[in-house]
């Protein structure tokens, strides 16, 4: 039976932008809430993906790649980096810049990690058959190259600050 949108009681019509920004708000805030028992921010755990990919990048190519300011990209990695879940080494092409990699601790909070994703993805799509999950991954990824949107980084890096919070939020944690 479908809803009638004229009758008294019916849901308005939601657009399909603000059902993405809907679920992406209420995602975002289960898996930060997910992560939180891993001792992460989302931002966090963004960086640490990332260089599981991206290992003995230099600091600058890595804000680059996340879209975040260099100077503010220190402070953030210095946080990881005092609590041994990062590395920094002297670039070998380049002895003034500093080349990233996840120290052991930081692979086997990863694999944690990896865990809480899997599991966090598994609930939010719990409502989707596998043949729809996998065709809304494939539209949503559509949709994201269309916006000219990087693969695999969050649109929030460009904010983040260090205490892994974005700028100007309640959530930012201080020091």
């Amino acid at each position: 039976m479908e809803l009638d949108e004229e009758a008294p009681g019916a849901r308005p019509p939601q657009g399909v932008a603000f059902l993405l920004a809907q679920l992406g708000a209420h995602a975002a805030d289960r898996f930060a809430e997910r992560i939180a028992e891993l001792d992460l921010t989302p931002a966090q755990a963004g960086l640490l993906r990332l260089l599981a990919g991206m290992s003995g990048r230099s600091q600058r190519e890595l804000a680059d790649v996340l879209g975040m300011p260099p100077s503010r990209f220190v402070a953030f990695a210095d946080e990881l980096e005092a609590r041994g879940l990062i590395e920094r080494r002297r670039n070998a092409a380049d002895r003034r810049q500093y080349a990233l990699f996840l120290a052991d601790e930081g692979v086997a909070l990863l694999s944690r990690l990896r865990e809480a994703g899997a599991a966090h993805e598994q609930q939010i799509c719990a409502g989707l058959s596998v043949d729809e999950h996998r065709q809304l991954g494939m539209l949503l990824g559509r949709l994201a190259e269309q916006q000219g949107l990087s693969p695999g980084v969050h649109p929030g890096f460009g904010k983040v600050r260090a205490g892994g919070g974005r700028s100007g939020t309640a959530g930012r944690s201080g020091r």
